[in-house]
């Protein structure tokens, strides 16, 4: 057969395993996995899922009238190294347009066989197995061990409502069928596989002592019962399949009912249940063919809880915890990292996604990429989908210290669409380098009223009722000579299990400093070969890419930029393979530098400056003499503003960024921003002056500009003598 004859006019049905065995430029049936903001991920068969971007639709992603299940027709458009999968669209979107189907079983005898399709699209009879009609009703009868059967009217309603629900009626049902169909096996719609369509019901009777998900492997072809908790529910093209997981692992147990019908539909993520069913192994996957499903209730779905619970919390919690440096404000907070360690791993093993919203800062995307260098591989072993990554981690930048109402809101809505339409569990949501102050409340609770999990990190003392609002927190107590970044690394380090993602974060914590690292996060960067240098350079690199795109991870880029090629110089490289790594961030820094550069000659040419009490005040009108909205960023710029300033400068300096309705506070001395915005406040009272999170910025109305930069110039001068005095 020439495969290569209008393979543009066929469809192709992969019964592969593995994504190098598809071929690229041919289109493929596959079924709607889930939705991204990207794209959505498309089920080429039970191992291989592709991604369908956003870019290559030919109609806005939002209106796809497509639903997870649903069958699709692509075309691979690319497979990558790694695996990944790229599919393009096809304006083809049934079968009756294309002119045949063919097999693609790349380790079959069945390869390049042609398929018969039916004039009407149809794709032919599938596979049914016998269940009962609603899981929840059976728990009277599961409280005593057995199992749930349908009452005779609940059977003629199932019946005549969806198709087929025992095994008499798959016999009445196929006795109707072309003869070819009967007898002969029917086709799996989720593997391929042959199978019996006329299979009985699993007897309950003889499997009534629960077996741990541990033991399956050596329970191939028998009869179990699994007592577990749903941890995820997914619709392909053929059954339901539902992820569940007990005190000693996960499994996928596969229920059908229809190609492409929801089996149990009252089965909830979160439920605990009772499973009776047939151990197999396909493709190499452990799976269990459900035979009954019941939903557990009382004190039956608490020992469930309790059980997997106990074994979560003692899996999750790290053996050791060890700062990445002999650094003492580190070590004091040695227990509060090993608390928030115990969270994040908790959460991948219990299969909840975990979102980073962290500052769109360099010492945010650090402390971002170093939770993601730690968790990303934890994600992929415990969760075996080809794109689990997406499915349960995620970084959210945030170009506002206070985690408000607003991104609050878009995280609570993605975290509802991804439960109610792929059945995610709701997330862990941490909080790094932002929502540590009393102004992020509002975000908080929003989060808490729908049970999202919060842990706060942050280089800065958490306000109290933030503590009491938030699940867990890691901070100092006061003052301390910490970056968010730094601490982050360290959580990372106790979070993975892997000695080498532990020493790939070993320079994070001197990259992550503006002014001086300590000298013992110097020293741990350069046993990893990171210099002094290069630690600028990549700071200087990630800055100035947080501020393009700054709502975007860039998850790629500053990856590149903080862990590729981590210190070899460009000359080891052969030219061919481009500007990665060490060169790529000198490159980034020449630009930042430049940028930097030009805007600190204007601004220093138009500040202000004059001596009150004794403190040098330096005033930049930002609104006047900055391009606000290029690089650099009003906050980066008085913070380098005020550090020459400083260097330039014997006694107390204080240096006051204005922009149209915000002020920028930086002081040689630690100073109480909010309690100079309150001095503010009550000097001028009809301004709406308000301190703004931690990081020393002051809102007001722009009307009283003049009034406000006089008051607050006075109030923080008087906190900087007071305490030189």
């Amino acid at each position: 057969m020439d495969w290569n004859t209008h393979e543009e006019d066929v469809w192709f049905d992969f019964r592969g395993s593995r994504p190098e065995q598809l071929v690229p430029s041919r289109f493929y049936r596959g079924s709607v996995d889930g939705f991204a903001d990207f794209g959505v991920f498309v089920d080429l068969c039970p191992q291989v899922t592709g991604l369908l971007h956003r870019s290559e639709l030919d109609r806005r992603l939002e209106s796809l009238d497509w639903d997870p299940g649903d069958t699709v027709f692509v075309q691979v458009k690319n497979v990558r190294d790694n695996g990944n999968v790229d599919l393009a669209w096809s304006i083809r979107q049934s079968e009756r347009e294309f002119r045949g189907a063919k097999i693609h079983d790349p380790e079959g005898e069945h390869d390049g066989e042609d398929i018969e399709t039916s004039d009407d699209g149809d794709d032919g009879p599938v596979r049914h197995t016998p269940q009962q009609g609603n899981a929840k009703a059976g728990n009277a009868q599961a409280a005593t061990g057995g199992a749930s059967e349908p009452t005779p009217d609940e059977t003629e309603s199932e019946t005549t409502d969806v198709g087929v629900e025992d095994a008499a009626a798959v016999e009445d049902v196929e006795s109707d069928m072309d003869s070819d169909a009967v007898g002969a096996g029917v086709e799996d719609t989720a593997t391929g596989e042959e199978s019996d369509a006329t299979e009985a019901p699993v007897d309950t009777d003889d499997v009534a002592e629960r077996a741990e998900v541990a033991s399956l492997a050596d329970r191939v072809d028998e009869r179990v019962r699994v007592e577990a908790e749903v941890t995820r529910i997914r619709q392909t093209s053929g059954p339901t399949v539902f992820g569940l997981e007990d005190e000693t692992g996960t499994v996928d147990a596969a229920a059908f009912v229809e190609a492409g019908v929801r089996a149990y539909p009252d089965v909830e993520t979160g439920d605990a249940v009772r499973l009776d069913g047939e151990v197999e192994r396909r493709r190499g996957e452990l799976q269990v063919e459900t035979a009954d499903l019941t939903v557990l209730a009382g004190d039956e779905a608490s020992t469930v809880a309790d059980r997997r619970s106990a074994a979560l919390t003692d899996r999750a919690t790290p053996e050791t915890v060890k700062p990445l440096a002999d650094h003492g404000p580190a070590i004091a907070i040695t227990d509060g990292v090993a608390e928030a360690a115990t969270v994040v791993r908790r959460a991948v093993f219990e299969g909840r996604p975990i979102v980073v919203r962290h500052a769109a800062t360099a010492d945010g995307h650090v402390a971002g990429a170093a939770v993601e260098r730690a968790v990303l591989p934890l994600v992929r072993e415990e969760h075996d989908e080809t794109d689990s990554e997406y499915h349960y981690f995620d970084r959210r930048p945030l170009d506002d210290p206070v985690y408000g109402m607003n991104p609050a809101t878009a995280d609570v809505t993605r975290m509802l669409n991804d439960r109610n339409r792929h059945g995610e569990q709701l997330p862990l949501v941490i909080l790094a380098g932002v929502g540590s102050e009393v102004e992020s409340l509002d975000g908080l609770e929003l989060l808490g009223v729908y049970d999202a999990e919060r842990l706060v990190v942050d280089a800065r003392p958490v306000d109290d009722a933030v503590v009491a609002e938030v699940d867990a927190t890691l901070a100092p107590d006061g003052p301390a000579d910490l970056t968010t970044g730094a601490i982050a690394a360290d959580l990372a380090a106790a979070v993975t299990d892997s000695e080498e993602v532990r020493e790939s974060l070993s320079h994070l914590p001197a990259t992550s400093y503006w002014d001086a690292p300590p000298e013992s996060y110097v020293a741990l960067a350069a046993e990893a070969g990171h210099d002094e240098e290069d630690c600028r350079r990549r700071r200087e690199a990630v800055a100035l890419e947080a501020h393009y795109q700054s709502y975007e991870d860039k998850r790629e880029l500053v990856g590149d930029l903080l862990f590729d090629d981590a210190a070899a110089p460009a000359t080891t490289r052969p030219e061919s393979e481009g500007r990665v790594g060490g060169d790529l961030s000198e490159h980034v820094s020449e630009q930042f530098r430049e940028k930097l550069g030009d805007e600190l000659r204007t601004a220093e040419a138009n500040v202000e400056r004059h001596e009150q009490n004794g403190v040098s005040v330096v005033v930049l009108d930002a609104e006047a003499y900055a391009h606000r909205y290029d690089f650099p960023p009003t906050p980066l710029l008085v913070e380098e503003l005020h550090r020459r300033s400083r260097d330039e400068h014997t006694g107390a300096v204080l240096t006051l960024g204005l922009e149209r309705d915000e002020l920028h506070v930086r002081s040689t001395g630690i100073v109480d921003v909010r309690a100079a915005a309150s001095v503010a406040r009550d000097a001028v009272p009809d301004a709406g002056v308000e301190a703004r999170g931690h990081g020393g910025r002051i809102g007001f109305l722009a009307g009283q500009r003049e009034a406000v930069v006089d008051a607050v110039t006075r109030a923080v001068v008087e906190q900087v003598v007071a305490v030189d005095a």
